[in-house]
């Protein structure tokens, strides 16, 4: 069936609330690393929508699993087992530190309950209080929006709900002066994402693991957006020889299906008894089919090896790149294929351009450009990429 353009947007704009800023584009199809609209327009994505389709579009692999998945069973009630939450939990603790796994829909909804398993696990001491990071971003929920140290994302929605405490991003002695005797906990995330791909240093990310353990403290790494092989291991706090109390993973989980998960330490977990949290679509089989493929995908096509050896490249291109344009690329910094591009100059109008030539990519932070393609992005993609943003950046100069 044509899908026509105009009319699509127009019934957005009568039946749809705006709070989107959206591109004149409708999209209708997506396979790889392209998209295409309803004009029949192909876009090269190297965005992969905020780290989502970290496999691409459509992948067969992952299609044919929920495919078959919704042919037995969709939802089936948390009062019951099913087969496909119990196994995408355990390639989810079998890979990371051994945590049980609760399954909700989304990063917001997983740093949800990583806020009320912190609060909840020291409820008999009256702790509650976390400390999070400048830049950072949990999420639009009431909680993980507090918890989100951005006062931009705040506007409008006062009170806040209290109990988080913002200390600037690696910066150890800043966390240790706001440590009091009501704290719970400390959360940031080991990459900021929509911070402007800010990269937790070595010596940080050891450090308030010896914090949280001196102080007895735990230690949340929301991985939502930097987890699933996004960095070339399966998790970013991988390549700091730490592990959390607490892990949050959402995005590119489910390769497009909606699904969050928290992972906390075995002893910690039990702190959520039965009653005190819930998710009714959490966990549902549909998407945990699909999260069990991604997993399977990322081993089958040795994935991981792929982002760190493209990501390498990529930093390569780029940083060629931002030589021939000194006064317009600031630097570009990034662990595997989670790569930002601060500029000297606001970066929408780049994005907006980039789009009408056929690549897509993002502007978070005012100027700071992502590149995030899929994990499976092979050279090619990434070099004509690199000629588009080039020819932008030339007449963006």
């Amino acid at each position: 069936m044509k899908i026509d353009t105009n009319s699509t947007i127009e019934g957005f704009k009568k039946y749809v609330i705006p709070n989107y800023i959206r591109n004149p584009v409708v999209l209708t199809r997506g396979k790889g690393v392209y998209l295409w609209d309803s004009d029949g327009r192909r876009y090269l994505d190297l965005f992969s929508g905020w780290a989502v389709s970290s496999l691409g579009h459509c992948h067969p692999r992952v299609a044919s699993a929920i495919i078959r998945q919704a042919k037995l069973l969709v939802h089936a009630p948390n009062i019951f087992y099913t087969a496909a939450q119990g196994r995408l939990a355990k390639l989810i603790s079998n890979n990371s530190f051994g945590g049980l796994c609760f399954f909700c829909n989304s990063g917001a909804e997983a740093n949800e309950a990583a806020i009320k398993l912190a609060r909840i696990h020291y409820s008999p001491q009256e702790k509650y209080k976390i400390i999070t990071m400048h830049n950072s971003f949990h999420g639009r929920t009431m909680a993980a929006l507090a918890a989100t140290a951005q006062p931009k994302y705040h506007k409008g929605f006062s009170p806040m709900l209290e109990g988080f405490t913002f200390v600037p991003f690696n910066d150890l002695e800043a966390v240790k002066r706001a440590v009091d005797d009501k704290t719970c906990a400390v959360m940031l995330e080991p990459i900021q994402g929509e911070g402007g791909i800010n990269i937790a240093s070595q010596e940080y990310l050891k450090g308030l693991r010896r914090l949280c353990d001196e102080l007895r403290l735990l230690l949340i790494l929301d991985e939502v957006q930097c987890g699933m092989g996004r960095t070339g291991k399966y998790f970013a706090y991988h390549h700091y020889g730490i592990t959390p109390d607490i892990m949050t993973l959402a995005k590119s989980l489910g390769n497009g299906t909606a699904i969050g998960t928290m992972v906390a330490r075995p002893d910690l977990a039990n702190s959520l008894v039965p009653g005190s949290h819930a998710s009714t679509f959490g966990g549902n089989p549909l998407a945990c089919a699909a999260g069990i493929a991604v997993f399977e995908t990322i081993e089958m096509e040795r994935l991981l090896d792929n982002a760190s050896e493209m990501g390498t490249y990529s930093m390569e291109r780029l940083n060629a790149l931002a030589e021939k344009f000194p006064g317009l690329m600031k630097e570009v910094r990034g662990i595997g294929l989670m790569i930002g591009i601060e500029l000297e100059k606001e970066g929408a109008t780049l994005v907006k351009k980039c789009l009408e030539r056929g690549l897509i990519l993002n502007c978070t932070h005012e100027n700071v450009i992502r590149f995030m393609p899929p994990l499976n992005v092979k050279k090619k993609h990434i070099d004509a990429g690199i000629a588009i943003l080039e020819d932008t950046l030339e007449e963006y100069k």
